[in-house]
């Protein structure tokens, strides 16, 4: 029998993996692996897209999306994270799970018959730097050679999207203050892709000639009690405005996961200008998702 599959972060897929993945998200059509199936999304936090996004594909693979809230289950209270697991998997083809601690979903994978797929954790956000450089590909046929600026945070949107960058060939580049940058393990883990992660300061150097520029919150779900301490941090060299995007490349895009904070980390006029690829990054949620699943259901 085939080995389970899991998809905690981009780097549970090879390159040559994430480029199948990438060009199954961009067929319409595919296979339907979970007809007259079942997967489950248990999301401990909430979200917009990624439910949206989730259930959609599950319903365009063939399959019947559960959306289960934590209080239903109650992890690690009622039933711990393994037994959860299991259980689920007892009717589901695959499990996907939106957690606050990226342990949890590692135990959860640990003794799932199913695949377990990261719909978002403290760590990382794989299905979103799927969906990130499916855009990419659309709007410049390739992505190997591009370069991608992320302005903010080393936080797990960035983390994962320097990962798989890393893996599609295209260099990356951070710029965050002092004390919000990626660690050492961050950098050696995307090194490993076969690309080195630049750490900056300056968000000019940064956008420089970029392809693509990228920012989020600055103040991630879970981190109000940082609120004010993060905002002085980044405001105003941070912040993308129409002035840093001029620094980039004549056609480059702009993208946010959402949602945003128009005049923080970026300006009203960077998020929905001409330059702004937002909608259709989150579009791509759903077609990402929908290719990966379709990888995920056929490999395991």
């Amino acid at each position: 029998m085939t080995a389970v599959r899991h998809f905690l972060d981009v780097d549970d897929l090879s390159a040559a993996e994430l480029t199948e993945v990438l060009d199954l998200s961009a067929h319409t059509t595919l296979a339907q692996v979970l007809a007259g199936k079942g997967m489950a999304l248990l999301f401990e936090k909430p979200s917009a897209r990624t439910r949206h996004s989730m259930e959609m594909a599950v319903v365009q693979l063939g399959g019947h999306p559960v959306t289960v809230a934590a209080a239903e289950v109650g992890i690690d209270q009622r039933e711990s994270a393994e037994d959860v697991a299991q259980t689920l998997a007892c009717f589901h083809a695959a499990i996907g799970a939106r957690v606050k601690s990226h342990r949890l979903l590692e135990r959860m994978a640990a003794v799932s018959s199913v695949p377990v797929v990261n719909m978002l954790s403290d760590q990382a956000h794989p299905l979103q730097a799927l969906a990130d450089l499916l855009t990419v590909k659309q709007e410049f046929g390739e992505i190997s050679g591009r370069r991608i600026a992320f302005v903010g945070d080393a936080n797990n949107v960035s983390r994962s999207l320097a990962i798989g960058a890393g893996l599609a060939g295209a260099q990356f580049v951070i710029s965050s203050p002092p004390g919000y940058q990626f660690n050492g393990v961050d950098l050696d883990r995307i090194s490993a892709t076969g690309t080195v992660a630049e750490v900056v300061d300056d968000p000019v150097y940064a956008v420089a000639g970029a392809h693509v520029v990228y920012t989020d919150v600055w103040v991630s779900m879970g981190e109000e009690a940082q609120a004010s301490e993060k905002i002085d941090a980044f405001a105003g060299r941070y912040s993308v405005n129409e002035a840093l995007m001029g620094q980039a490349d004549a056609d480059a895009i702009f993208l946010h996961c959402l949602p945003a904070n128009p005049g923080q980390e970026a300006s009203e006029e960077v998020l929905y200008g001409p330059q702004s690829r937002i909608w259709q990054q989150a579009e791509n949620r759903m077609h990402a998702a929908r290719g990966l699943l379709a990888f995920l259901l056929e490999a395991s």
